[in-house]
């Protein structure tokens, strides 16, 4: 990041190994800040690290009324926009979620039509109106790199606040990457972590800006294969592959499902996203959508201790049978989104390490053993 100097189905109690993570997290965390958060090209390990055990700490923590009271009084005082031009459910009520987990108003234009942009004023105006009475601004756009030309627009600016990149054109959604690699690392921290791990991602690989952001974001652990599973016009775009390349991650194209799911750890589903098709005026892509599905009929396929990940919203390539199966962690994937992006929230305004303070204190009343929030 920006640092500046201004599945199974389980008893989620407070594990040993979230200890771990925990104490571990209080006692290496820097005192540096995050300020924009644009792109994946800011993590590092050590940042994943950081922002995954404080995510778990959040967690624990809001398990009881003290706990929960105690962390909605740490940023009461500051204020965020939603600014999402496109579409979003998930996105949007996790950030809110998160802004109301740690005590933060919150107000949204989810419309251009109802802002002064219908009037003719620019983007780069409206934003800056919105600095005017927000610190921190969180954004969905169409457009590809929107977000960091915001960031550029407000750092020249008399009032620089915080830009988070909720989702920018086909390109980079890089706090969903956070929360995908936060539910891998969960998912297999009893199994050696993520290092070493095949993950395949599955359908429209082109135009998923999900997909390009983890893809990137895995080359930070060791050892990880990556399989690319899509018609040949829906593949994973030239740039992503040069930039495993460069890093010297191993990955394979097919079109292949089948053959991809015995030995794949982690299958990451995406639906077809022909909303691009429209807005760019072409026709829309027609793909058998069988061919790169689960369904009962092939999850048989999967290695027991393998997981299903969906960025979500779904269509036909995850069947509603497949909920139920203790693989299938894309719920539990949604809902992490809340609590990596309540951290990301922390870490911007300087209250991470009171929130890591607080739930390694010896018998605070604030961690309360049942069942996972």
């Amino acid at each position: 990041m920006l640092r500046i100097d201004k599945r199974q189905k389980r008893n989620h109690c407070r594990s040993g190994n979230e200890d771990k993570i925990i104490r571990k997290g209080v006692s290496s965390f820097m005192a540096s800040r995050v300020f924009h958060c644009l792109s994946t090209e800011q993590y590092d390990r050590k940042f994943l690290e950081e922002i995954s055990a404080l995510a778990t700490t959040i967690r624990l923590i809001s398990k009881s009324k003290a706990g929960a009271d105690r962390l909605a009084s740490l940023l009461s005082h500051k204020r965020a926009m939603l600014y999402f031009v496109q579409p979003s459910t998930r996105t949007f009520l996790s950030f809110q979620s998160a802004c109301q987990i740690l005590g933060m108003k919150t107000a949204d234009v989810r419309d251009t039509s109802t802002s002064s942009e219908v009037k003719g004023e620019s983007e780069a105006d409206t934003v800056r109106t919105f600095s005017s009475y927000y610190d921190v601004i969180i954004m969905r756009h169409y457009k590809a790199d929107f977000a960091s030309y915001i960031a550029q627009v407000l750092n020249n600016s008399n009032r620089p606040v915080p830009v988070i990149n909720g989702g920018s054109g086909k390109d980079q959604h890089p706090t969903q990457a956070l929360l995908d690699v936060y539910t891998l690392m969960h998912s297999f921290q009893d199994k050696g972590g993520v290092d070493g791990k095949t993950i395949a991602f599955v359908g429209d690989l082109l135009r998923g800006r999900t997909v390009r952001s983890l893809a990137s974001l895995l080359t930070r652990f060791t050892g990880v294969k990556q399989y690319f599973v899509a018609p040949r016009e829906l593949q994973i775009g030239a740039d992503i592959l040069s930039y495993l390349d460069r890093h010297g991650v191993p990955y394979t194209l097919t079109e292949d499902f089948r053959s991809v799911l015995p030995v794949a750890d982690a299958v990451y589903m995406t639906r077809l996203q022909d909303e691009w098709d429209e807005r760019e005026g072409g026709e829309k892509k027609t793909i058998n959508i069988q061919d790169y599905s689960i369904t009962p009929e092939n999850i048989g396929l999967l290695q027991p201790h393998a997981v299903i990940m969906h960025p979500l919203p779904r269509r036909q390539e995850i069947s509603p049978e497949i909920d139920n199966d203790p693989r299938a962690v894309y719920w539990r994937q949604v809902r992490n989104g809340m609590w990596i992006r309540a951290a990301l929230l922390a870490m911007i305004f300087g209250v991470a390490e009171e929130i890591l303070r607080l739930g390694a204190a010896e018998g605070s009343s604030f961690l309360e053993t049942g069942k996972e929030k």
